[in-house]
């Protein structure tokens, strides 16, 4: 059946008014072509809407149905219409966001702000995965963007820096160095590192194997499979280990976790750089306002600047006018 809006739409003023003149004056057409349409859409349904007589119309049975169902159809059409609309924008539609665990303690909460309040009417549905496994998971299109440390380079997916930080030590507030900001990196030599199995996170477990070894120390490692981050927390609050996550989950682990202490690594650094992925052949709108946010929460939060660049940047900025 074929039940043109334009059709309802003259349905319902006639079945506002009760009277074809008004109705048509409220429309801005003749009181005849009021009448055709309406001839026309009872013949569509097959059944009388309305019963005419020289001094009244009223409703039949059918008539009183279609005035209760006809605003929610017309209502569906255009709620339809304008998510069609805001997607073609890019201001609707879902994007499928898949990030590393450590980046949900303020990483992911400050990109999915900056999403909802960019486009309000865009969903995010985010799913917690290891690095390793993001980019191939965009390739295949079982994501849309990705949030990683240092992932692997991929054939078809893109990526650019978001965010630099260095990394921190997280450790019990018994452990012998709990007392002790900054710590050098050399006061890790005897100390048993925690971190997340290799195949899991390949890049931020080479790079914190490569800072060690340039000082001069290969480092002891310890992993267990499948570690959510609040698990390797709670371990370092029981043990001796000591764990190298980024800063911004450090410290915040820290602040959450009676027991536990977060600490700077210094001489050198270890640096932790978050990337976002997305596939090359995505032509979403939806996906690149989302990219278009995640840049500027990038920008507004001096992520890509190094804490140096930083205070020159906040010393170069204008002060308030008074």
């Amino acid at each position: 059946m074929d039940l043109e809006p334009r059709l309802l739409r003259c349905f319902l003023a006639v079945a506002d008014e009760l009277h074809f003149g008004r109705a048509a004056a409220r429309l801005y057409i003749s009181q005849p072509a009021l009448s055709n349409q309406i001839t026309k859409l009872e013949r569509t349904l097959g059944t009388d809407l309305f019963v005419r007589t020289s001094r009244q119309v009223e409703l039949t049975p059918a008539g009183r149905a279609l005035r209760e169902d006809a605003p929610l159809a017309l209502g569906a059409l255009n709620r339809a219409a304008e998510r069609a609309r805001l997607a073609g924008e890019g201001n609707a539609g879902t994007v499928r966001l898949g990030y590393a665990p450590v980046a949900g303690h303020e990483t992911l909460g400050a990109i999915l702000t900056a999403v909802e309040r960019d486009s309000p009417n865009v969903t995010v549905i985010a799913s917690q995965l290891y690095g390793a496994e993001i980019p191939g998971r965009v390739l295949t299109g079982d994501l849309d963007i990705g949030l990683a440390l240092f992932p692997e380079p991929l054939r078809g997916v893109q990526s650019e820096p978001l965010r630099r930080e260095p990394c921190a030590l997280l450790l019990s507030k018994h452990h012998r160095l709990a007392d002790i900001d900054p710590i050098p990196l050399t006061s890790l030599k005897n100390e048993t590192l925690l971190l997340f199995p290799r195949e899991l996170a390949p890049g931020c477990y080479d790079r914190v194997i490569t800072a060690c070894e340039q000082c001069g120390f290969q480092p002891r490692i310890r992993t267990f499979p499948d570690p959510p981050p609040q698990a390797m927390v709670a371990r370092l609050r029981a043990t001796r280990e000591v764990g190298l996550p980024p800063t911004s989950f450090a410290f915040r682990a820290a602040a959450a976790e009676p027991g536990i202490v977060a600490r700077k690594i210094v001489q050198p650094e270890i640096p932790a750089e978050w990337s976002i992925l997305w596939a090359a052949r995505a032509e979403s709108a939806a996906i690149a306002r989302f990219l278009q946010s995640a840049r500027r929460c990038s920008e507004e939060n001096g992520w890509l600047l190094f804490p140096d660049e930083m205070t020159s940047a906040e010393a170069d900025a204008p002060s308030p006018s008074r």
